[in-house]
């Protein structure tokens, strides 16, 4: 048997334990919400008749451990439940939501990563030059906003000033992939912005760590271009962290795009997980917890086992 596979395995058994404890974190979260949820539902005018009925047909009359592993249950038959709000199947109102987020995230993980990579081997080829000065701090002054002001300020200089992209993400009327790039442009710019400093840095700092290594110095001995050893010596042997940065920013795109949704009224899982908060839609943000977690974890899964297959000597014990 292939060495990878058991570790393979056993991450994935990591994954599920850690998924099932957070579905508790989930549910004791939803649980500890103040208010009243059937009241919520029912408004000011409600009858205790009404009320009481409400709470049976919810459940809610049920002990709170009784009705965590009615919901866990369901969810790994793949039954998420009915939105409280709308009645309706939530896997219904969850699936575009969820493309329209998936199709975000890459967007900007097809923009950000060969630009972090690119930007992170120039700074190690020219480090401590006036480049590699500007990118860092270009970089570090992205990162140091917060998402929502970095949009707002997008929105300011792109779309109030010049005009040149729509503030808001309507993907109402969208006809081409084309015409999704450009609606879904300022979004991804801001996440691109985001992301970028964590991937470079760790590509600049893996890069220049491996240059003081023997073979490094015998390369630069033998004649080799600069380029070449960071391309063909280095780089390959500073995967593994690099791979590790990039799979987590990764998730981050995914579970991250709550308030970039929201600047933007883009209509995407975090969007409706913001306003399933406010109309008391329990099951659809529990639903929606869920899968930023199920996803999270398996990219950082994901990102374990291509570190560790990138760099065999990862998978024997010392």
């Amino acid at each position: 048997m292939h060495p990878l596979i058991p570790m393979i395995l056993q991450r994935l058994a990591l994954g599920l334990f850690t998924l099932f404890l957070i579905t508790v974190v989930i549910f004791l979260a939803v649980e500890l919400l103040p208010g009243d949820i059937a009241q919520e539902l029912l408004g000011q005018n409600a009858t205790p008749e009404s009320l009481a009925a409400l709470r049976e047909s919810l459940g809610l009359n049920s002990p709170p451990h009784i009705r965590y592993f009615d919901w866990l249950g369901n969810a790994i038959q793949g039954n998420l439940g009915t939105s409280l709000a709308t009645e309706r199947p939530i896997t219904d109102l969850i699936g575009q939501r969820f493309l329209n987020t998936l199709a975000l995230a890459s967007y900007a993980a097809v923009v950000s990563i060969p630009l972090a990579v690119t930007l992170g081997i120039l700074s190690a080829l020219y480090r401590n030059t006036l480049f590699d000065r500007v990118i860092n701090i270009s970089t570090l002054s992205a990162i140091s906003f917060p998402e929502y002001f970095i949009g707002f300020i997008l929105i300011l200089l792109l779309s109030v000033k010049t005009g040149w992209f729509p503030s808001l993400a309507n993907m109402g009327r969208v006809e081409t992939f084309w015409d999704f790039l450009f609606r879904a442009f300022l979004p991804m710019l801001t996440l691109v912005l985001v992301v970028t400093a964590h991937m470079m840095r760790m590509t600049r700092a893996a890069i220049i760590n491996l240059l003081a290594q023997p073979y490094i110095e015998m390369a630069k001995l033998k004649g080799a271009s600069p380029v070449r050893i960071i391309l063909y010596h280095a780089l390959p042997n500073a995967l593994a962290p690099i791979i590790n940065v990039i799979a987590i920013n990764a998730a981050y795109l995914m579970t991250g795009v709550v308030l970039v949704e929201v600047v933007f009224a883009y209509p995407g899982l975090g969007q409706l997980m913001v306003d399933s908060v406010t109309k008391r839609d329990i099951t659809v943000v529990q639903s929606c917890c869920l899968i930023f977690a199920a996803v999270y974890i398996l990219l950082n899964l994901t990102a374990d086992v291509l570190s560790i297959a990138s760099n065999p000597r990862l998978m024997h014990r010392k």
